[in-house]
């Protein structure tokens, strides 16, 4: 027996202060005497004032007794007594529920997950009753589900509306999740328990030294046979805009051979097809390729049955291809003509000057060494446009000018280093708060852009510039920036959720990557040694843009693990046995609090009828039957 909120001496302390006071009240009460007269007219106050005279001894004392008993019940219930002794007090445990996307695995018609539920809750069920759990669902990220608490029903129903995610369980990082709420909120230290198959990536594995002293595993079968996709990635063929090109990679996670025969289609029609021997723990890649330039969904399945059906098949969105338009108005269009030929994401068509549309259909015009009477409607490229009728301020126009440096911050002169060269005749413009230099010579601005517009002084396409290769860098570099859109390159993935590292191009600007996840909300990421890494746990589209590149990666595929924990064989194992009648530790408080106010009552109806005026003291309802019982009591007192 102990006091759980105060300490013996406290306890003592507390009531010895409050018995004396009521024991004062006793002690220290006045008498008075009572004196009846005919009438107040025969009354004669006394010269001298009566005397007040302390009571030398108690005339109560079986009711100060019931009322120092009755208090020193109700502080033994402020104080929690309990019964039993402080080491077998209440405990709080950490039960961990491996929720990962392997515990989706079925073993007949029970998943993994089924298997952890039914050992959680009879482990539960054995606990005694006044211990406290907290349920935590663990993959990738441990998560409560409940704060300590006896409610075994609620921790019941938290535990059965568990469902499968889509990571691998990270063990290290859930025992020192379980570990630190046990330091934080915990009063009794219980026991940190793992329900699962404790399957995880191998830099997840707790070592023997991090594992703590209390933990209890309660494990399920875990060896079953599955052959799942671990990627696909779709890329457009450099050489071919309309020319697809899909990599299945595939991983069989068995123990022994697998075939594996794999199916790809395009729009529900079959585009391509292969069979994969995988041994055991082994990944092989497929690769296929079809033609298309329009939008629809492409699916990769295995058709197979195995333990998991969510790694079986994935499906991935294409996007549709559009070529940018250009309108070039000049009189020389074999000038441009093969800069732009160069450049498969878009289709030119030529105009002579007399022909100009400033709302031409196309969404960039290039107007060559000439001034149009209205300015385009649309985004323009403009080359050596003339002094007279120019939308920009310019200088006298130049010979012979030499080229002293490139602003490579702006993307029109992303990658260009040439220096040096010598441009037979340029345009020359002159600074203004409007525009952004992009290249300089030693007769000034020679290339400049605004907010819709881009001006070269030179022509790219004539004199000695023609045989460099600044001339169609410079020119795809211009229309990508005026139609970033049209002209990004695009790859669409399919990847499992969790860690996605990305190995970026050698010369990409760092503070031009972006990771954008659902509603272009931006996702952190770092770059390490040339890789973009970031994090997502959950199944959604993730973009990723690196200057003119954009990756679409679709989260669909569950994180599978690899590795499976083996436990230290000192490590408790299974449901325990009789821990209930062997460490429980009785609350009794309730119980004291209805006796110290039955005996408040008693006293009351025993002996405060005697207090209350004359002509308040009446029959009580009951109180006749308890006088008549105690009658010989009060007359001993």
């Amino acid at each position: 027996m102990f006091f759980l909120n105060l300490s013996l001496g406290e306890f003592l302390a507390v009531w010895g202060l409050v018995s004396g006071g009521v024991f004062a009240l006793y002690l220290l009460d006045r008498s008075r005497r009572k004196i009846r007269v005919a009438t107040l007219r025969f009354w004669t106050p006394s010269d001298k004032p009566p005397e007040a005279k302390h009571r030398k001894r108690i005339q109560q004392p079986w009711s100060m007794l019931l009322q120092l008993i009755a208090i020193g019940l109700l502080l033994a219930a402020l104080a929690q007594l309990r019964l039993g002794s402080p080491d077998r007090m209440s405990r709080d445990h950490v039960l961990v529920l491996d929720s990962s996307a392997w515990m989706a695995a079925r073993t007949g018609p029970m998943t993994l997950l089924d298997q952890a539920k039914r050992e959680s809750i009879l482990w539960l069920r054995s606990l005694p009753s006044g211990d406290r759990v907290m349920l935590v669902r663990a993959d990738a990220l441990p998560t409560p589900a409940t704060v300590f608490a006896i409610d075994r029903p609620a921790t019941e129903r938290a535990i059965l509306e568990t469902r499968p995610g889509a990571s691998a369980i990270n063990l290290k990082a859930t025992l020192d999740f379980a570990r630190q709420m046990q330091r934080q909120h915990g009063s009794g230290l219980g026991e940190i328990v793992l329900a699962g198959s404790f399957r995880s990536h191998a830099n997840d594995l707790p070592s023997e030294a991090e594992l703590p002293a209390n933990v209890r595993l309660l494990p399920v079968k875990s060896d079953l046979r599955n052959v799942g996709i671990r990627k696909v990635t779709l890329r457009r063929s450099p050489a071919d805009a309309q020319l697809w090109e899909v990599f299945v990679a595939v991983k069989n996670y068995s123990r022994q051979v697998e075939n594996a025969p794999l199916a790809v289609t395009f729009g529900s029609a079959p585009v391509g097809s292969a069979r994969l021997t995988l041994q055991p723990g082994a990944e092989e890649s497929a690769r296929i390729e079809f033609r298309t330039k329009a939008a629809g969904y492409l699916e990769a399945r295995l058709v197979m049955r195995d333990a998991i059906v969510e790694d079986n098949g994935a499906t991935l969105e294409l996007p549709e291809q559009k070529l940018v338009r250009v309108m070039v108005y000049t009189r020389e269009p074999a000038l441009l003509r093969p800069l732009l030929n160069a450049n498969r994401w878009l289709t030119a068509t030529y105009a002579p000057p007399e022909e100009y549309k400033a709302d031409a259909d196309a969404e960039i015009i290039v107007i060559d060494r000439f001034a149009p009477p209205v300015k385009p409607a649309r985004k323009a490229l403009w080359i050596e446009p003339p002094a007279k009728g120019a939308p920009i301020a310019m200088l006298t126009p130049a010979r012979g000018a030499k080229l002293t440096g490139w602003r490579n911050e702006h993307p029109m002169a992303a990658g260009l280093r040439s220096l040096d060269l010598r441009l037979d005749e340029t345009s020359v413009f002159a600074p203004s708060a409007n525009v952004t230099v992009v290249a300089e010579s030693d007769a000034g601005a020679v290339a400049v852009a605004s907010n819709d517009a881009a001006y070269l002084g030179f022509h790219p396409g004539r004199g000695a510039l023609r045989f460099e290769l600044t001339a169609p860098l410079l020119m795809a570099n211009t229309l990508e920036w005026l139609a970033p859109d049209g002209m990004r390159r695009r790859e669409v993935t399919g990847e499992s959720v969790g860690n996605i590292q990305i190995p970026l191009e050698s010369g990409v600007d760092s503070s031009s990557v972006r990771v954008l996840g659902a509603s272009d909300i931006a996702i952190p990421f770092s770059i390490v040694d040339g890789n973009l890494q970031f994090y997502s746990g959950e199944r959604g589209m993730v973009r990723v843009r690196t200057g003119s590149k954009e990756q679409v990666y679709s989260l669909s595929l569950p994180d599978i693990a690899e590795s499976t924990w083996d436990a230290p064989a000192k490590v408790r194992r299974g449901v325990p046995r009789g821990v209930a009648d062997s460490i429980a530790s009785r609350d009794i408080w309730q119980w004291l609090a209805i006796a110290g106010g039955l005996l408040l009552l008693i006293e009351w109806i025993w002996f405060g009828r005697t207090r209350l005026p004359a002509v308040q003291q009446q029959t009580l309802p009951g109180t006749e039957i308890l006088r008549r019982f105690t009658a010989p009591f009060r007359k001993a007192s």
